[in-house]
């Protein structure tokens, strides 16, 4: 994914899941959002997870709308499914389909205990070796995926220190940091909010000096967390994503209802 330079680009990746209740049959949850580029509407993203007692399956999608579709017409549909493991969600495969006006790119990556063991991207991007910053395998160990990798169960710490995110292009890191609690409502949830702030850190898969990365860079995010009330884990309600257009705020409209 790479941070297209776009809005879209940093609300999948901190944005792109929701959480259901565990048991012992798959339950269905929705969540829905509606973003803004300031007080413009932009975007809406709906999402769903399906969990059983040891599985689990999210499945999204994006679409732009208002002011953003006049520019671009935007859209997204995503997918991951796993297993719980070790108190936290790990993926087996993750697919986003992305789509920018009339382009398409395919991604769909294979993971095995937290390792990525394939990658393929369709069509396959075109990339200057003199100025490109190749992925390694050291990389691809130990990562998680850019949908699941930010639900925490209950007794987890909700702002870790250190993410490492691999969406099938880029491998980056999420740096969260503690900021307090805040009061948050919507339709499904009133209630604590946990706040962090979010700096990201590009490791490889992108191109060096590229600009929408080196302001990414030098920004603070930041994201509140909130606990579902029918199940003992923490997923984003709320964000503040910095862009060279100005703030994008994504806010849940619809969070366990």
């Amino acid at each position: 994914m790479n941070l297209r330079g776009s809005f879209v680009s940093a609300f999948v990746l901190i944005f792109g899941f929701t959480t259901v209740p565990v048991g012992s049959a798959e339950i269905r949850h929705i969540s829905e959002y509606d973003i803004s580029l300031g007080i413009l509407p932009i975007a809406k993203a709906s999402f769903a997870s399906e969990f059983n007692s040891d599985d689990y399956r999210i499945t999204g999608t994006f679409r732009s709308a208002g002011i953003a579709d006049i520019i671009s017409r935007i859209s997204a549909e995503t997918s991951v499914s796993g297993r719980m493991q070790d108190q936290k969600l790990q993926a087996d495969r993750y697919n986003l389909v992305y789509t920018a006006g009339r382009r398409t790119r395919i991604y769909d990556i294979e993971y095995r205990n937290g390792n990525v063991t394939e990658t393929t991207v369709k069509p396959e991007p075109k990339r200057n070796p003199e100025n490109w910053i190749p992925v390694t395998d050291k990389d691809l160990r130990a990562v998680l995926d850019p949908l699941s990798g930010l639900i925490f169960p209950g007794n987890a710490k909700v702002c870790p220190s250190r993410l490492p995110i691999y969406d099938g292009e880029s491998r980056m890191d999420l740096v969260l940091t503690p900021k307090g609690t805040r009061e948050f409502s919507t339709n499904g949830f009133k209630g604590e909010a946990i706040v962090c702030s979010i700096r990201y850190v590009p490791k490889s898969g992108f191109r060096r000096g590229r600009s929408d990365i080196e302001y990414l860079r030098k920004t603070s995010m930041e994201i509140w967390f909130a606990k579902a009330q029918s199940v003992n884990v923490y997923a984003p309600v709320y964000a503040v994503i910095p862009t060279r257009m100005g703030h994008v705020y994504v806010t849940a409209v619809k969070y366990g209802g």
